[in-house]
C-alpha cells in the first residue's frame, strides 16, 4: 500500500548555513567612502585624536623648552653650558616626545581601522 506524500515530509530545522546580507546592513567603511554624514564623522573622529595627541606633545615641549631662554638668561656667561644644555638636555626628552606621538598616532589608527573593519 503507498504512502501518502505529505506523510513522508520531514521538517528539518537548524542554523542557517548561509546568511543574506540584508539592504540595511551597516558598514562603516561604505559610509567612509561615499563621504555621508556619518562616514565624514568617523574621519573627524579620527583627526580630533591625532590633533589631540599632538597638543599634549606639543604643550609638553613648550613646558619643557619654554622656560630655558630664562634659565641661560639667569645663569652667567658661559657660552658653552648653553649648548650642553640645548645638545644633552633636549634632545633626549625631544626624541621620547616624539616617539610617544609616533606610538600613539598608530594607536589611534589601530583603533580606528578595527571601528571601520566589518564585524
Amino acid at each position: 500500500m503507498p504512502q501518502d506524500p505529505t506523510e513522508r515530509r520531514v521538517t528539518v530545522t537548524g542554523v542557517p548555513r548561509r546568511t543574506r546580507r540584508t539592504s540595511g546592513y551597516y558598514r562603516p567603511r561604505t559610509e567612509i567612502d561615499e563621504q555621508t554624514t556619518l562616514g565624514h564623522t568617523y574621519v573627524r573622529s579620527l583627526m580630533r585624536s591625532q590633533l589631540r595627541a599632538a597638543f599634549v606633545v606639543l604643550a609638553v615641549f613648550v613646558l619643557f623648552v619654554g622656560p630655558l631662554p630664562l634659565v641661560f638668561a639667569a645663569m652667567p656667561d658661559g657660552a658653552g653650558l648653553e649648548w650642553a644644555v640645548l645638545g644633552f638636555g633636549v634632545y633626549p626628552p625631544l626624541v621620547l616626545l616624539a616617539r610617544w606621538y609616533v606610538r600613539r598616532a598608530e594607536r589611534n589608527e589601530r583603533d580606528f581601522v578595527r571601528l571601520v573593519e566589518d564585524r
